[in-house]
């Protein structure tokens, strides 16, 4: 019976998800309770256990998986062996829903596909989240997060004004997929309440997130324009970037749309010669001169910190906030009010900090119950208790190393 609280808490998830767009799904879900359990391999590590920001090279102590994998169990199986196999459709077999983000085919080798799943259990949810879907001409390609926006036509934007292409090099498209497979589980979970019947949800990445870029995609559509790089530049708004403060590389974001926000920026600092001048006398003559006028709008923040033209703009109703490092958003007494970070016991780091629920829910609020796992850490529970394996049966198999 699920709690209030924990709304999702009866709701049993066998995870195969791997690196960020399966596990955020499965993380979100985890997040109200459902008992997500992460399947894992010590032949091939989850990558995200051994990302960039793993500067000890720990499998334990990655920042980004301690965030995206908290309040998880974690077991090791290798499926590539047929009694791994065996171990997890035992598994699948008394739980609700199955989530995967492997390249097309991986789990269909080995007899893990929602085909072979449901007639071990034909109640089953199983969401997929394939890079670019699982038929098509481009169903078998391998894609990391990167590949994924230059598909969608994200990378074509991003780069200095009317400069050569950058790229966004993000995973965007697995938060975003991630959060369609969330809301998509959900839905079918009701559907199963209600009617008894399973279904399998296919959520293309690469469709995703080119749902999210309608302005673009008009643009294209109905004006004949493809957008190209633009840096901080809107059309419509000026002023309209990041400005350099006092300090070693602080900015400030300031945003400007009308001729009343231009009014009180005007008063706000001053009302400066420059200010009236009739190259900036309207919002089309600003965007059309918003080169220059960055670059005065750049003398004056110069000589203020970050924190200090917020404050004042912010006063006068001007769109203004300072560009935050990870330690100022530490430290920021609103993100602290807020409880944005919670601190959690890890075993091997310690005292760690994670980022809270970002929803503020007044009846089931969710939360952070327990920290990421340690690779294996649940292996005793899930085939002991949930799967009622001896204990000389569990000791065989990880002796074979099919528990691994």
């Amino acid at each position: 019976m699920a709690s209030a609280e924990y709304p999702l808490e009866g709701i049993r998830i066998t995870d195969f998800g791997q690196v960020w767009a399966g596990p955020i799904l499965s993380g979100l879900l985890a997040n109200m309770g459902a008992e997500v359990i992460k399947i894992e391999t010590r032949k091939r590590l989850d990558s995200v256990r051994l990302g960039p920001d793993n500067v000890e090279r720990d499998p334990e102590k990655d920042p980004w998986f301690q965030c995206i994998n908290r309040n998880k169990l974690s077991i090791t199986v290798d499926f590539s062996d047929e009694r791994g196999v065996a171990l997890l459709k035992k598994l699948v077999k008394i739980s609700h829903v199955v989530s995967e983000n492997f390249s097309p085919g991986v789990l269909k080798r080995h007899g893990l596909d929602y085909d072979s799943l449901v007639k071990i259990k034909p109640d089953l949810i199983m969401v997929a989240l394939p890079g670019a879907g699982s038929f098509g001409p481009m169903a078998d390609l391998v894609t990391y997060g990167p590949s994924i926006v230059g598909l969608c036509g994200y990378d074509r934007m991003v780069g200095y004004e009317g400069e050569r292409v950058l790229g966004m090099q993000q995973p965007y498209a697995d938060v975003v997929a991630a959060l369609y497979g969330a809301y998509s589980v959900l839905a079918a979970i009701n559907h199963q309440q209600e009617t008894g019947e399973g279904q399998y949800i296919e959520l293309c990445q690469w469709e995703a997130a080119t749902a999210v870029m309608g302005e673009a995609l008009m643009e294209s559509v109905m004006n004949g324009r493809n957008p190209g790089t633009l840096g901080n530049v809107q059309p419509g708004m000026a002023p309209h970037n990041n400005y350099p403060c006092q300090g070693q590389d602080k900015w400030v974001s300031i945003a400007i749309k009308t001729d009343d926000e231009w009014g009180a920026f005007c008063r706000a600092i001053g009302s400066p010669e420059w200010a009236k001048e009739e190259r900036f006398a309207d919002g089309f003559l600003r965007w059309q001169n918003r080169k220059e006028m960055d670059r005065l709008v750049g003398e004056w923040t110069r000589g203020r910190t970050h924190y200090e033209v917020t404050e004042l703009l912010q006063k006068a109703g001007v769109a203004a906030a300072p560009c935050l490092s990870m330690d100022e958003r530490l430290e920021d007494p609103h993100f602290q009010d807020r409880q944005a970070f919670v601190p959690i016991e890890h075993p091997v780091i310690g005292t760690g900090w994670v980022t809270s629920i970002p929803w503020k829910m007044s009846d089931t609020p969710g939360g952070v119950r327990t920290p990421a796992p340690l690779i294996g850490q649940h292996n005793q529970y899930v085939f002991g208790e949930l799967l009622k394996m001896s204990q000389d049966e569990i000791n065989y198999l990880v002796q074979e190393k099919v528990i691994y």
